[in-house]
């Protein structure tokens, strides 16, 4: 896809030369391991080929360190939830006065009762009744993953074929909500079910991650035709989060806080690669939240090369 894109943008390049040329032509053109050659069909109409150099590749081989800056990931959020419902909503999101929001919290012989809840299941709840696992469902397809990695470098191992990879760089997540839920800034931070119906509602966290990786290339010498995968670990820390609301009511809402979510993220990390087609993905080995949810992350799309 990138060869093509260069090569209609050196077509246009080449045309315009042999319009204003007029004894000279340009017959070869090389950009790093592209090689594009200008000639002749049987019609006598100038045609374009392009071709891989195999030299500049090998000749590439010789560091042991490449550089790659501004590379750039794009893709979806989701998380495995596994925190303890009703009870870890109870304790967590409403801790202030359990019983004023259950009245049913405890049974005859002291424990926990939550009969009630199977009753209503499919019933309209109210915002006195705790948050089910369903109101924390996210909309996958505009749950966006954003990352930017300003530096990312390649370290040989042995023989190109097994590598060390690691980057600096800014991962952007987007968690969206289907259902009408607030996040409610104080300490402890408060989950409440909303009266207003959004038509955007979301939670936003930005991490500053260093991900290293241990990685193989099937071969190295042509890129444009190697298999590779890499396998590693991630570690991040939280720079911001925000929430945003829109609703008819009460417009457009922004409220920055740390909302109780963890500060330090820990997760395994991976890339797929087949020529310049890349695909990523990140899975979260400790919780979104700090408390109360068991929210972990993950992360899966598209990486694209940088310069």
């Amino acid at each position: 896809m990138k060869q093509k894109f260069l090569l209609t943008i050196l077509t246009m390049i080449l045309a315009m030369g042999s319009a204003f040329a007029q004894h000279e032509s340009i017959d070869t053109i090389q950009i790093k391991g592209l090689v594009i050659v200008k000639g002749k069909d049987a019609r006598g109409k100038s045609i374009f080929r392009a071709y891989q150099d195999t030299g500049y590749a090998r000749q590439k081989l010789k560091k042991n360190l490449h550089t790659k800056w501004l590379v750039f990931d794009v893709g979806f959020n989701n998380y495995r939830d596994k925190s303890n419902y009703p009870g870890a909503m109870v304790m967590s999101l409403y801790p202030q006065n359990q019983q004023q929001y259950y009245p049913n919290l405890s049974a005859a012989d002291g424990s926990y009762d939550y009969s009630g809840l199977a009753l209503n299941k499919f019933a309209p709840r109210s915002a006195s009744q705790p948050l089910t696992p369903s109101e924390f469902k996210l909309i996958t397809g505009k749950s966006i993953n954003f990352n930017i990695w300003v530096l990312m470098q390649r370290l040989n191992i042995h023989k190109h074929k097994l590598n060390l990879i690691y980057a600096l760089g800014v991962e952007m997540n987007n968690y969206r909500f289907a259902r009408n839920i607030t996040y409610v800034a104080g300490y402890p931070t408060t989950i409440i079910r909303d009266s207003v119906g959004f038509s955007k509602n979301k939670l936003f966290a930005q991490y500053l991650t260093i991900p290293v990786m241990l990685n193989f290339n099937s071969n190295p010498a042509r890129p444009g035709r190697s298999f590779e995968m890499s396998l590693g670990f991630s570690g991040g820390y939280l720079l911001k989060s925000r929430t945003k609301q829109v609703s008819a009511e009460r417009g457009k809402v922004r409220h920055t806080d740390d909302f109780s979510l963890n500060k330090w993220r820990l997760g395994l990390t991976g890339e797929l690669a087949y020529g310049p087609i890349k695909l990523y993905s990140n899975f979260a080995l400790t919780p979104l939240h700090d408390y109360g949810l068991e929210q972990y992350p993950f992360s899966v799309g598209f990486r694209f090369n940088g310069f």
